[in-house]
């Protein structure tokens, strides 16, 4: 069993425009393995500027991988201040990773 802890940054290009920090534990074994995440997500979604924190989980076996996560509650910033939802977080092949959210955007206020 091998136990790691990996800082890394991303770039997203799409809907979300940006980049994240994130800090994930992992551990590995011959069978598989799992992780936790933390990104702190910077950019601009839907024209609206500022950030978030997304928390993610995998575990990885012999029957695939199972991939859950969610926007931390009370973390978003700037004209981001409200978003909540959830979604995950997958890496391919070629070690690109997809961020994927079904999320809901606060009322803006004028």
């Amino acid at each position: 069993m091998e136990l790691s802890r990996v800082h890394i940054t991303r770039t997203f290009s799409g809907d979300l425009e940006g980049e994240s920090t994130a800090e994930l534990m992992i551990a590995k074994s011959g069978g598989g393995g799992g992780y936790v995440g933390h990104d702190r997500v910077t950019g601009t979604l839907q024209g609206r500027t500022g950030g978030f924190v997304f928390q993610h989980t995998g575990v990885m076996g012999p029957d695939g991988i199972t991939n859950t996560g969610a926007i931390v509650p009370g973390t978003g910033s700037g004209d981001l201040e409200g978003i909540t939802g959830e979604g995950t977080m997958l890496a391919d092949e070629e070690g690109n990773h997809t961020l994927t959210l079904e999320y809901e955007l606060a009322s803006a206020t004028s």
